[in-house]
């Protein structure tokens, strides 16, 4: 687990007496506090925490006259707590009715389990939506991605674009696992245009079935769209993880902020408009919670440098025909991170498609056999 809880109680009173609590790697505990956040949790201002804490973050807090929850408004997180009175980052440690601190919630229990007050911040409180000069915006993208300053880690390298700019911005080692020869003969390749060393697994079907039932657990789901996402995700995590690591690099957000996904290209600006915003609301639940269960299971800290909130607000502002173009007869996804790709990448992989990371690697094609 990453952050757990659970109260010893006062057999009169139904009061929790006592609270053992821990905090795992990549999670953190201060005094009172366990959290999972790029920066400390500041307290003063525990009941605007969504719109103060610009990061995603999951916090408990333990206060004499009650406990604090909290989560972002995007839900990257996981929090759950429970009927008992546990807390968990994993609704499995906990016993009894579960419940989720819903993403933006400020929530805040006392000590016999009554909810003494409950706020709820929405996206439109922390990001604003609207359009602005579309260079500054890119330069403010460049300018946030750039400003990562890497720690132990190493980037999760997929050979596309996503990935490939990162590791172009970052002095870092890739690391890569694939069930495909065709796939890894591509990313020996890109990584050697990049100039960059590369760590690649190759596994099977005996590697993959060997972690399915892990990831299940880990994530808490069985559905198949998921699991196919999850397990190539596990296995760089803890293959990482083998080689050293204590944090990895991957591209999420890059696909919801830009125009990545195959659905866009049959939208109109205004549909488009509409699809980004609800899939970036919904990027926690869809994606987030999935990979920092993975990343919690591994101890390995999940750094996803589009998804800072500056690079957010920024291509919240470009209009939607700049991502998803018409351009001779072709639909371009991710059109405007292309044109900044252009500048430190080779043309190649600049403008090359890319697969789901699923179907790139042949790891859904070997999981529908074996489940």
């Amino acid at each position: 687990m990453a952050i757990y809880a659970f109260p010893e109680f006062d057999g009169e009173s139904r009061r929790a007496s006592r609270i053992y609590a821990s905090a795992r790697y990549p999670s953190r505990q201060e005094g009172n506090v366990f959290f999972d956040s790029e920066e400390v949790p500041n307290l003063k201002y525990a009941d605007e925490m969504p719109l103060k804490l610009r990061s995603f973050y999951s916090v408990v807090a333990f206060r004499p006259s009650h406990i604090f929850l909290s989560r972002d408004v995007l839900g990257g997180k996981p929090l759950y707590y429970g009927s008992d009175m546990s807390i968990s980052s994993f609704k499995s440690y906990i016993d009894g009715e579960v419940y989720e601190v819903m993403p933006g919630e400020v929530l805040k229990i006392d000590y016999t389990g009554e909810i003494l007050e409950r706020k709820k911040y929405v996206f439109e409180d922390v990001f604003k939506v609207g359009q602005a000069n579309i260079d500054e915006m890119v330069e403010r993208i460049i300018s946030s991605l750039s400003s990562y300053k890497p720690g132990v880690g190493c980037i999760a390298f997929s050979g596309g674009v996503d990935s490939s700019l990162l590791a172009a911005l970052y002095d870092l080692p890739l690391v890569s696992v694939t069930a495909s020869k065709a796939e890894e003969e591509w990313l020996r390749e890109a990584a050697k245009m990049l100039g960059k060393e590369i760590e690649m697994l190759k596994v099977g079907e005996d590697e993959i079935r060997d972690a399915v039932k892990t990831v299940v657990k880990t994530i808490e789901t069985d559905d198949f769209l998921q699991l196919s996402i999850a397990v190539p995700v596990y296995l760089t995590m803890q293959f990482a993880k083998t080689l050293g690591f204590t944090e990895i690099v991957f591209g999420q957000g890059a696909d919801e902020l830009f125009g990545g996904y195959k659905r866009y290209e049959t939208m109109d600006k205004y549909e488009l408009e509409d699809a980004l915003i609800r899939d970036l609301k919904s990027i926690g639940d869809s994606n987030l919670v999935r990979d920092s269960k993975l990343a919690y299971r591994s101890e390995i800290r999940l750094v996803t440098p589009y998804l800072s909130w500056n690079v957010i607000d920024a291509a919240l502002k470009i209009p939607p025909e700049y991502k998803v173009k018409r351009e001779d007869g072709r639909v371009i996804r991710k059109y405007i991170l292309r044109k900044i790709a252009e500048n430190y990448l080779p043309e190649e992989i600049a403008w090359r498609e890319k697969k789901a990371i699923q179907y790139s690697t042949g790891i859904a094609k070997i999981l529908k056999r074996y489940l």
